[in-house]
């Protein structure tokens, strides 16, 4: 099985890198409020860049109807947490980068920036996610290994999200050949606690990933967040014993609606702990039982053309046409009258109203950083109740 070690060899071609105040205000930009993933991209293309879209966050925020002044990040707050990266050995890596994992880049609403702890060479390398439940059984856990174990010597890395039962026993399968450990929380504030010393084995040959402040404490819905990323990064997803609502079926969702191979082992129809993976199968994720079988499902997927680049420019530019906008109220009008509680379609708000992409977008950013507008799967909006 040497098909996934041979696939990566493309040379640094295509690779971008930010300079320090770049840096600085791409983490300022993502870490201001009601900015995520999708809004950052659109920012940073309306406005030429993360420096001007800070400039224009507040007048955006006003016309969108906020009640209070936005919370922007500050370049003091910013330049603590890359201090802070950097005295535990982490840095932070930007979407195009080349640490940056090139199956994530390629998901809608990939991170902008990814703090990262370990080796950054990992991201070169093919990845497979491989989750299952935190109370997993013995003969769970011993396939998980088994598993992780051989298709990380097939030259995949192994990705999990260290928890206990199954992440746990993949980590630890794959520590020799390298595996990445996707946190809910800040790299500093790792969860479980009895899981740091397992971290530190990590690092010697992997990675930990996390899309979060340095020091922030992971909460309920972090998870579905890291779970994200665990499907991102990842060319395919294997579920190992799930329970009907476990957050290893979010995961195989998630990595569904990015087109990634969903995969599971077949456990014991009596066992609630295979519930889920169970209905996967039937639902039609292939059927895993050996490493080959997850090497033959991925081999389609395992392309160069994954490596692309980021939509952000990268450098200062004049900004859009907002003052255009702005002066056409009609315009807005038009848009708003398209929006509520029910989820529609941004192309068809587009379609119905007359305008072109960019005022929608720019309306659409209003509202967000506002807090009035929430984005949906599937390229939909809703205003928020």
């Amino acid at each position: 099985m040497s098909l996934a070690a041979a696939s990566h060899d493309s040379g640094t071609g295509g690779f971008i890198r930010l300079t320090d105040s770049q840096r600085l205000a791409w983490l300022r930009l993502i870490r201001s409020e009601n900015v995520g993933p999708r809004t950052f991209r659109d920012l940073v293309n309306h406005f030429g860049g993360a420096a001007a879209a800070l400039d224009a966050i507040p007048a955006l925020g006003r016309r969108g109807g906020a009640k209070r002044p936005i919370r922007i990040c500050s370049s003091g707050d910013a330049e603590k947490e890359l201090e802070g990266l950097a005295r535990i050995g982490g840095r932070l890596v930007a979407l195009g980068e080349r640490d940056y994992p090139p199956a994530l880049a390629a998901a809608d609403a990939a991170p902008p920036v990814l703090s990262v702890l370990g080796q950054g060479d990992l991201a070169q390398r093919p990845m497979v996610g491989l989750v299952g439940a935190r109370n997993a059984s013995a003969a769970g856990r011993s396939f998980a290994q088994q598993l992780a174990h051989d298709l990380g010597e097939a030259g995949f890395v192994i990705v999990s999200g260290l928890a206990r039962g199954i992440d746990a026993a993949v980590h630890q399968a794959s520590l020799t050949s390298g595996t990445a450990a996707v946190l809910a929380g800040g790299l500093t504030k790792i969860y479980p606690s009895e899981h740091v010393p397992l971290l530190q084995q990590i690092m010697t040959t992997g990675a930990a990933y996390s899309e979060m402040p340095l020091n922030w404490e992971a909460r309920a819905q972090d998870f579905p967040r890291r779970n994200r990323i665990i499907a991102g990064v990842s060319y395919g997803v294997v579920v190992i014993e799930a329970a009907m609502r476990s957050g290893s079926l979010t995961t195989a969702r998630l990595a569904l609606e990015l087109g990634r191979e969903v995969m599971a082992a077949p456990g014991s129809p009596i066992d609630p702990r295979c519930e889920g993976s169970n209905r996967l199968l039937r639902d039609g994720a292939t059927l895993i039982t050996h490493a080959d079988h997850v090497v033959e499902a991925l081999a389609p997927s395992i392309d160069p053309a994954l490596r692309m680049a980021p939509s952000i420019p990268l450098e200062e530019g004049p900004p859009d046409h907002y003052v255009e906008l702005e002066s056409d109220e009609s315009e807005r009008g038009r848009i708003m009258e398209l929006l509520g509680p029910s989820p529609a379609l941004i192309d068809d708000v587009v379609r119905h109203s007359g305008a072109n992409v960019r005022q929608v977008q720019i309306v659409l950013l209003e509202l967000e950083l506002a807090g009035r507008l929430e984005r949906l799967s599937g390229n939909r909006i809703s205003l928020a109740r």
